[in-house]
């Protein structure tokens, strides 16, 4: 099949970069991988409310305004991108899982599990929630590990000794919520967190992410320097003891972690609230990755092959800069002639 610009992924930065195609009357195709519409948030643990969940962003041209805010994030947002779809008229083929992209000069050759598609220009928006990270440290534990993705809620752990383990806002608000039913919390991180009491500015935190990306160099999280903001829920759990956060433990033992002073932590579960890497197996036949163990960018354009784009990558893997990522995309990849091959 042919077509002039494959999008992969129907994510925010996935749809946003359809619509701008569509508006333009490209001719183009958008392959995902989930059984319907809402991208990672199809998965996202059935206690994320919608007001506690990141700002969700307006996708460009429809207002994202839900009736009841405390409904399930993972039910509202994936109706709100069905809307988004329909709306637009953006015929997404699905489930379509991607094995992997080669370049077949001046054309990209796209092989997936429903066939292959030939394009000149691929967008690529598959993001991170395939990937959870968990870090690897030494020893074995006989209690339960479990990575945010596979978190389904507080109820699985009334009861429990819990250790959550990460820096970030969803190891927070995780926490926050364990705590009331857990018989006890402990809080790991690598390095002390920085709460702060004013909103970010979302722009200039991507603008540093940026930065690393342009230079080849892996992308650094949006909360890395961001900081935590301080809600009136985190200011409770603090004044709780619930936020008393411990050095990263050396290794795990059979019934917890352990610190190399010889102090310990007896626990049931151990909580990996770690992160998730770039989903991009599938870029990997076009050896995209430089020596610094990043993918080198222009904007959205990799710099190694122009004719494909990262869309949800970096400083584009918040909700603000998946938006903005998608449309720049679009106008990037309608301006580029036909033809245009890698740079050598």
């Amino acid at each position: 099949m042919r077509t002039d610009v494959v999008v992969i992924g129907a994510g925010q930065a996935g749809l946003s970069a359809a619509s701008g195609l569509a508006r333009a009357g490209a001719d183009f195709v958008v392959l995902d991988g989930e059984d319907g519409p809402g991208g990672a948030w199809r998965h996202r643990w059935p206690t994320l409310r919608v007001d506690g969940a990141h700002r969700i962003h307006d996708l460009p041209g429809l207002h994202f305004d839900p009736t009841d805010v405390t409904r399930p994030a993972a039910e509202v947002v994936p109706e709100y991108f069905a809307d988004y779809e329909r709306e637009f008229g953006l015929a997404v083929v699905r489930p379509v899982h991607v094995r992997g992209v080669h370049d077949d000069a001046p054309d990209l050759r796209v092989e997936t599990d429903r066939g292959t598609w030939t394009t000149r220009a691929l967008i690529n928006a598959t993001g991170t929630w395939t990937r959870p990270f968990v870090p690897r440290y030494p020893g074995t534990f006989d209690g339960r590990q479990l990575h945010v993705a596979q978190y389904r809620g507080p109820d699985e752990l009334v009861g429990k000794r819990v250790v959550v383990v990460g820096g970030g806002t969803s190891a927070v608000q995780l926490l926050i919520e364990i705590a009331a039913v857990a018989v006890d919390t402990a809080w790991v991180t690598r390095r002390p967190p920085v709460f702060s009491d004013e909103t970010f500015d979302g722009r200039a935190a991507v603008a540093l992410v940026d930065e690393r990306v342009r230079a080849g160099l892996a992308p650094g999280s949006v909360v890395s320097v961001t900081g935590l903001l301080r809600t009136p829920a985190v200011q409770a759990a603090q004044e709780a003891g619930v936020l008393v956060r411990r050095p990263m433990f050396d290794r795990l033992v059979p019934t917890g972690v352990a610190w190399a002073d010889g102090s310990t932590y007896d626990a049931d579960v151990v909580l990996w609230a770690t992160g998730w890497r770039a989903a991009l197996g599938h870029l990997a036949p076009l050896r995209l990755r430089g020596p610094g163990g990043g993918i080198a960018m222009d904007g959205t354009r990799v710099v190694a092959d122009p004719r494909v784009h990262l869309v949800g990558y970096g400083p584009s893997a918040s909700t603000i800069g998946a938006n903005r990522a998608g449309r720049a995309a679009a106008r990037e990849v309608l301006r580029t002639e036909p033809g245009t091959c890698p740079s050598t």
